[in-house]
């Protein structure tokens, strides 16, 4: 039988040979020696004996025995050869009594290299063995701003408190956010029962990943899974069939394939306002009843500012369109389960949901994935997933032009700034009212705060006590009277607070329009036409921002502002064309193309006129962790920001 086995092993050897020669790729092993340095492997770190994962040996250590391989580790060498030979006589131990001795291998990236044992890995291979023993030397790589070292680093510090080296990920942050599903962010260490759980778990989903095609994409098993437990939580999967694995892999399918794209959303940044058939119609057949749209709020009007502003933007659509859609709020969503909620908004009739937090998203995706007729939207920005739309406004538009009347209007070169969260779009924001500052008043800076870190009055005084009058802070007005904090760009002087002007979210004409999107089936075409994650970003021209104008302005100011608002709106100017200069001196967009709008949302640097820093995770505490990191954040956690 071992003799048959050689053969078979051989003839697989040779095929995957003719294969790489084929497409001109190297038809043999990869060789370490020849990827990194003696000095590299020299100052490697011992890691004893570990069961390594079959699928990550991918070459030798040295060139002695490289030609002896395929790529695929599948012998070459003729079968009357000492080297078959000896094949013959593992492949016999591995059937009698099985492999017991462990390899010798080197470990660089998560792959690893054979120093001793290369037929014994063959033999394996061939044999589909999931693990192999072996003595482990780990390689560092240099560290660098690649994103594939990036991962790795952060590969190590995962490996580090659960000693699993079988899971990969291809994107930054995912271990963290895998942790964070476990129930492990604290970063304690793994049990052996953990362990032992986990790997089982990961390898079932492998095998019925594998057996709907999974292998065909682009993306790794684990990044797979992690997209699969954002949907389908930890504990209800370890109970699941395979073939209810199977089918929600099917459901999500899209999702996964959105995985392997680097740009991975496609920004809507104007509403089409032409009518085509309904898109309502077509889904709901020929009921020509009152329509029903839900609102779910993670809080309730009274008591958030942001909600307040949705609820306004409700009662916006049910005015607009009354007579033919019917609204619902659904309040204080978070205290409750959130798909439940969604469930119940779809039991009580409504077809489109609309998800105002960040922190509905995943239940929101859930949901979508599956009731794949409902339309479902969330308020976020940068949060890429196929199966639901999300909207969020270009504030950074009217940012840009608040600071530039802030510029005009500083008497001591100093501006204060309080913002809320470092969350996508937030940055942009800071950034964008620096730009304004700057270009009417080179010689300013603005002074910026945090609100999450201290109290908005603690702040407000911290910026006052620095001789700083003239201070941007929120876009929205509190509504209850006793909890109101300054809005918008107002000044401190002996006669108390001025305001001057205020940015303002449009939410009812968003959700006007997003409906009207809805009704006359552009937003079907614009999803059947991309392959893509849809984010509906849309900003002054669309109406959906705005800046409101205090009399006590003056007047040679608005006009100033009046000249910037319709240039932007207009497209003539645009707030993130460059050159400019970050506060570390780098300069950003030497071309002077200006940003992509992907660049603008995920920006993690502050602008060189702009005095303080944003803030480190470790300052906050778990209530606004669990909102930055719903959100989505280019902060780090360890300090400092990417």
């Amino acid at each position: 039988m071992p003799e048959q086995y050689y053969k078979e092993a051989l003839k697989a050897g040779l095929k995957e040979k003719r294969y790489c020669v084929g497409r001109g790729q190297y038809p043999y092993l990869p060789v370490l020696e020849e990827i990194v340095s003696e000095e590299q492997m020299m100052t490697g770190v011992k890691l004893g004996v570990a069961q390594i994962p079959e699928e990550f040996i991918v070459g030798t250590k040295n060139s002695t025995r490289t030609n002896a391989f395929a790529g695929n580790f599948m012998p070459l060498l003729p079968e009357h050869t000492e080297f078959a030979e000896k094949w013959r006589k593992l492949c016999k131990a591995h059937l009698e009594e099985g492999i017991r001795n462990p390899v010798k291998v080197y470990e660089y990236m998560n792959r690893y290299y054979v120093e001793e044992g290369n037929k014994r890995v063959s033999v394996m291979k061939f044999f589909s063995a999931i693990s192999i023993p072996a003595e482990v030397i780990r390689v560092f790589p240099t560290p660098s701003d690649s994103e594939d070292v990036k991962c790795y680093y952060e590969f190590l510090e995962f490996y580090k408190y659960s000693n699993i080296n079988y899971l990969e990920f291809t994107r930054e942050g995912s271990y963290e956010k895998l942790l964070k599903i476990l129930g492990k962010e604290d970063r304690t260490f793994w049990t052996e029962e953990e362990r032992k759980s986990f790997r089982a778990n990961y390898y079932y989903f492998k095998q019925m990943f594998e057996n709907v095609g999974g292998s065909r994409l682009e993306i790794s098993t684990g990044d797979a899974l992690l997209a699969y437990l954002q949907i389908y939580d930890y504990e209800s999967f370890r109970r699941k069939t395979g073939e209810q694995i199977r089918q929600e892999i099917r459901k999500m399918w899209e999702e996964l394939e959105l995985l392997r794209e680097q740009q991975s959303i496609d920004l809507i940044l104007n509403p089409e306002e032409k009518k085509k058939e309904s898109f309502l119609h077509k889904i709901i057949g020929e009921d020509t009843g009152v329509k029903k749209v839900a609102f779910l709020y993670d809080k309730e009007p009274a008591t958030s500012g942001w909600t307040y502003g949705h609820e306004l933007g409700r009662q916006h659509v049910q005015n607009v369109f009354h007579g033919q859609i019917i609204t619902t709020a659904y309040q204080n969503v978070m205290e409750r389960e959130p798909e439940q909620v969604i469930e119940q908004a779809i039991a009580d009739g409504n077809r489109i949901i609309f998800t105002t937090s960040p922190k509905l998203l995943n239940a929101s995706l859930a949901a979508a994935v599956k009731y794949p007729e409902e339309i479902i939207l969330n308020c976020s920005v940068h949060k890429p997933h196929r199966y639901i739309r999300t909207y969020y406004a270009r504030m950074y538009e009217a940012k840009f032009i608040i600071g530039a009347i802030a510029g005009a209007l500083t008497d001591n070169d100093k501006v204060g700034y309080l913002c809320d969260y470092p969350i996508f779009g937030q940055i942009a924001g800071i950034n964008a009212f620096a730009m304004g500052v700057q270009m009417v008043n080179p010689r300013a800076k603005v002074h910026l705060e945090w609100t999450c870190v201290a109290d908005i009055h603690a702040q407000l005084q911290k910026l006052r006590g620095q001789g700083i009058s003239l201070i941007s802070s929120q876009d929205w007005v509190k509504t209850m009277e006793a909890e109101r904090s300054p809005f918008g760009l107002f000044r401190y002087d002996e006669n108390g607070r001025t305001n001057l002007a205020m940015p303002v979210w449009n939410w009812g004409i968003y959700y006007e329009k997003l409906i009207r999107s809805i009704l006359n089936r552009t937003m079907r075409m614009e999803y059947e036409s991309s392959n893509k994650a849809l984010n509906y970003y849309w900003g002054m021209s669309a109406g959906v921002v705005e800046l409101m104008y205090s009399h006590n302005l003056p007047v040679s100011v608005r006009k100033l502002a009046d000249l910037l608002t319709e240039s932007v709106c207009s497209g003539v100017y645009y707030p993130f064309r460059g050159p400019f200069y970050t506060q570390d001196g780098e300069v950003i967009d030497c071309d002077g193309e200006g940003l992509d709008l992907e660049q603008v949302i995920t920006m993690g640097w502050l602008a060189e006129n702009v005095e303080g820093t944003i803030p480190v995770m470790e300052e906050l505490d778990a209530e606004r962790k669990d909102t930055i990191e719903s959100a989505g954040t280019p902060i780090a956690d360890g300090g400092g920001y990417e």
